[in-house]
């Protein structure tokens, strides 16, 4: 009897019946490729590339990163046009900004330029001045206009006139 109690006792303190226990579930991901613009870091020319980019030191003049996503920190401190797919402001930026996807204005954000892209988003807080222009995702406009210049027939003329 006194064995089955210690063994109980040894059953019940192993991690792997605890359900308190911490035991991690490792999983294996791609690494993030994200180069990172330290606080006492300045820049001034031109910065182009293909992995995202988190800025929290200062930059003037151009930022060219089409394909990625520019992240402007907290202490950042951005003098220059951004061209990305995605910029995420949570700092300052004094210049114009051009998106092919996404810009993200958090609420401790500033923009001061003009802005293009397909998708914007403006925190409570957030100080914005200047233009803004919303346009159509490009894929979806090329997906919408070809079906409509096949269709030659009266019915499909006729809906598109009443549309």
């Amino acid at each position: 009897m006194l064995q089955s109690s210690d063994n109980s006792f040894l059953k019940s303190s192993s991690p792997a019946s605890n359900p308190n226990a911490y035991n991690p579930i490792k999983t294996v991901t791609a690494p993030i490729d994200q180069a990172t613009i330290g606080r006492t870091v300045v820049i001034k020319g031109e910065i182009s590339g293909s992995e995202a980019l988190y800025i929290d030191g200062r930059i003037e003049g151009k930022i060219i990163m089409p394909e990625s996503r520019v992240t402007i920190g907290r202490n950042g401190k951005v003098d220059a046009s951004i061209t990305a797919r995605e910029v995420v402001v949570m700092g300052k930026v004094t210049g114009n900004i051009e998106c092919s996807d996404r810009v993200d204005i958090r609420s401790e954000g500033s923009v001061s330029g003009d802005i293009s892209t397909v998708r914007i988003s403006v925190e409570d807080g957030a100080a914005l001045k200047g233009g803004i222009q919303v346009h159509a995702d490009h894929k979806q406009e090329k997906a919408q206009s070809q079906p409509q210049q096949k269709s030659d027939s009266p019915k499909a003329l006729a809906a598109t006139a009443s549309a």
